[in-house]
């Protein structure tokens, strides 16, 4: 068969990983772009979508305390704070090193470890409140056990067992009403110290680092201890490790390259 000529590709470093992930096709994928300087938001917002992944992970090089700066767009929109991402992040650039520091808009200085083939990130320990949430858990379904609040917009709903978890079916227009609100529902789990699902107004997250900076001081302390084991109980399902650490909520889990190359634009 003949081949077309040969095609110069120029662009930026691309990798397609899937973080939180103990095989190909598990955990949450994320796209990592490493960009040398940073483009116009429209024009991030067009790659996001055009990759079409659950997040975008955009890096550049970064001095001062920071290796690199990041910035994390869904197909929507921006996205606050993404631990998937900036794990996946961390996989795709740090080499040989112990760590790798990235700075972010909201969240300061994230550092990204690893050891033995396992990545890890501090993210800032969210605390939540309890709190009454008729609307959320009219959406969400079920007999939850207690409900809190954070006034980032974070719900955290827990249920008895890791059964209730997954047997929850969700009205998802009726969390749309509610606005751009994360929902983790969680219990004890049965193979995991913790099992959850996390919802929001676009659908099931299926790993998500950000809940497990709430969920880590909330079963810290329910569980008398300050690290334990997490499944998130998605589709694609994702495993982590959770240790509160002061102020942070230090995540583990590992990650799985897809694939690499140059996005050319």
């Amino acid at each position: 068969m003949a081949r077309g000529p040969a095609l110069s590709v120029s662009g930026w470093p691309f990798f397609h990983i899937d973080a939180f992930a103990e095989a190909p096709f598990s955990g949450n994928p994320a796209a990592v772009v490493l960009l040398e300087e940073w483009l116009d938001d429209t024009l991030l917002q067009r790659i996001a979508a055009e990759i079409n992944l659950p997040a975008t992970t955009f890096c550049v090089p970064a001095g001062g305390e920071a290796d690199f700066e990041v910035r994390w767009f869904a197909p929507q929109a921006e996205i606050g704070l993404c631990g998937h991402g900036t794990l996946a992040a961390g996989h795709a650039l740090i080499g040989e090193r112990q760590s790798i520091r990235f700075a972010t808009r909201n969240a300061g200085v994230i550092a990204v470890a690893q050891a033995d083939g396992l990545y890890s990130l501090a993210l800032p320990a969210l605390l939540a409140q309890p709190g009454a949430l008729p609307k959320s858990v009219a959406a969400l379904g079920g007999e939850p056990l207690e409900t809190l609040w954070h006034d980032r917009g974070y719900a955290l709903i827990r249920y008895a067992n890791e059964a209730a978890i997954r047997a929850l079916k969700p009205d998802f227009a009726a969390l749309a009403t509610l606005g751009d609100i994360q929902h983790s529902a969680t219990a004890p789990g049965d193979t995991t110290d913790i099992v959850s699902r996390v919802f929001n107004r676009r659908g099931e997250d299926a790993v998500t680092g950000s809940a497990h900076a709430l969920l880590t001081p909330y079963w810290a302390e329910r569980l008398g201890r300050p690290a334990f084991s997490a499944l998130q109980a998605s589709a694609r399902g994702g495993h982590l490790s959770c240790r509160l650490e002061g102020e942070r909520a230090v995540l583990g889990g590992r990650c799985v390259t897809v694939a690499e190359g140059m996005l050319a634009v």
